[in-house]
């Protein structure tokens, strides 16, 4: 049986292959009326698209890559679903790699999907000062991309994220609101993002006239069980804090489990603030006080932007776009000053 084509449903319908073309991939200008005839042709024809076909007269494989360091963490899960939403009804489609924090296995990641003739791709790098090299390929390839969540240095890329030094901040005056006077930190990984976090954390200190005490950073990581360490280890101090940030969300509940376990209550004698409004957050034992990254909104805007550099035969200088974080307070700070 021969495949169906979109002449068979031109000639169903009695429009042109052009406006089938249209309606199939949702372009142009066409009636409902139209549009609503074309799609219920092409389904009860079975009608497949041949990408192949496309793909040699367009120049196209209306593909686009994202690659992330994991699957797993909500945050870039919650990216991988908006940049889906954000791309589908322009006809492309998403293939997603992880890297789990490796540089290695994320330049191969990306190797693969240029291999693949992807039309642009969408990069949360690892370990920024290791991948120059990767970047190079990519736009020696003139392939498309754009960076989110963490910037390279050295590297001349459309960005988007959100400001992390104001993270930081944000976090860290609420807690000096909510009357706290010995705060510490949970800081991130060594990567950029981390640094800036806690750079805002400290500048918030120094505008309040607080002193900084460098025994109140500890590493955090950046999940649940490196949280929970770095929280146990700030609790058994001389003089514990009385307020932490936390650098995002996983870490703040394995911290708040180490405060739970201490015997301790939330937030009357130590309060938490996480990053990230991760989905779980409000329905914890203890409601989690939080810093909205607006995760979705940076996979829109980074998928628009990619978009915008596929469709376009001119130069686009490289853009930034730096979202600005809000506080969402709940229990976990919710205590007179």
């Amino acid at each position: 049986m021969m495949p169906v084509t979109m002449l068979d449903i031109a000639r169903d319908v009695n429009v042109s292959v052009v406006t089938v073309s249209k309606v199939l991939r949702n372009q142009g200008r066409i009636s409902e009326a139209t549009r609503k005839l074309v799609l219920r042709r092409a389904h009860e024809l079975n009608y497949q698209m041949n990408w192949v076909a496309r793909s040699l007269v367009t120049r196209r494989t209306y593909t686009i890559g994202l690659v992330l360091p994991e699957f797993a963490h909500p945050f870039f899960g919650e990216i991988a679903r908006a940049v889906g939403r954000t791309i589908r009804p322009h006809g492309y489609h998403l293939l997603i790699s992880s890297f789990e924090e490796d540089p290695e296995v994320e330049a191969s990641e990306v190797d693969s999907l240029l291999a693949r003739q992807v039309d642009g791709l969408i990069i949360a790098s690892a370990q920024p000062e290791r991948q120059l090299a990767m970047f190079k390929r990519v736009q020696q390839r003139k392939t498309p991309y754009v960076l989110i969540d963490r910037p390279v240095p050295g590297v001349r890329a459309c960005f988007v994220g959100v400001d992390n030094s104001a993270i930081g901040l944000l976090a860290t005056e609420h807690l000096i609101k909510r009357g706290c006077r010995a705060i510490a930190h949970l800081r991130g990984p060594e990567v950029g993002i981390a640094e800036q976090r806690l750079e805002g954390y400290r500048r918030a200190l120094v505008k309040a006239g607080m002193p900084l005490n460098p025994d109140y950073v500890v590493p955090g990581g950046r999940g649940d069980d490196s949280g929970y360490e770095g929280m146990r280890h700030l609790l058994q101090m001389q003089s514990p804090p009385d307020g932490v940030f936390c650098f995002n969300d996983p870490v703040a509940i394995g911290a708040m489990k180490a405060v739970l376990e201490a015997g301790l209550k939330l937030p009357c004698d130590v309060a938490l603030v996480g990053a990230g409004n991760v989905h779980y957050s409000d329905v914890l034992s203890v409601p989690l006080t939080t810093i909205d990254q607006r995760t979705c909104k940076i996979g829109e805007l980074a998928s628009e932007l990619l978009l915008t550099r596929i469709s376009t035969k001119r130069i686009l200088r490289p853009k930034t776009i730096l979202i600005p974080p809000k506080l969402l307070e709940r229990e976990s700070t919710r205590r007179l000053p």
